[in-house]
């Protein structure tokens, strides 16, 4: 997972210096406007060299990367494994443990105390 996320940044980055590249290199449609009122064929809504050339072809499609990468990027950043609730829909728990005073002892065995869990067991070499 962490090496597709890489890639995925790897990729973002890439698109959004290309988009920032080929914006800087476009020629402004409002350049043009200027023209509109001496000259004929650069006065039209496009420009000369129309709508479509490559330059603004290869920034959309660069732009549609950018967006789908970042897409991608939050949908993997906030995706979270949950636990599986089993098949009856009820959370798994962890075995419990039978503890000394069920399990039966016999009538000529004295009892013997359970140990107590370390978590009640006072440290020793503590200082208070």
């Amino acid at each position: 997972m962490l090496y597709l996320k890489t890639l995925i940044i790897v990729v973002q980055l890439l698109s959004a210096l290309g988009v920032i590249g080929l914006v800087l290199l476009q020629h402004g449609k409002g350049a043009d406007m200027g023209a509109a009122f001496g000259s004929g064929a650069s006065g039209s809504l496009f420009g000369a060299t129309g709508s479509a050339n490559f330059l603004s072809r290869t920034t959309a499609v660069l732009a549609a990367l950018f967006f789908a990468t970042t897409l991608a990027l939050t949908y993997l950043g906030a995706y979270h494994v949950k636990p599986s609730a089993g098949v009856l829909g009820v959370a798994a728990t962890a075995p419990v443990a039978a503890s000394p005073a069920s399990v039966p002892a016999a009538s000529s065995a004295p009892a013997v105390a359970a140990p107590a869990s370390p978590a009640s067991v006072p440290a020793t070499g503590v200082p208070k």
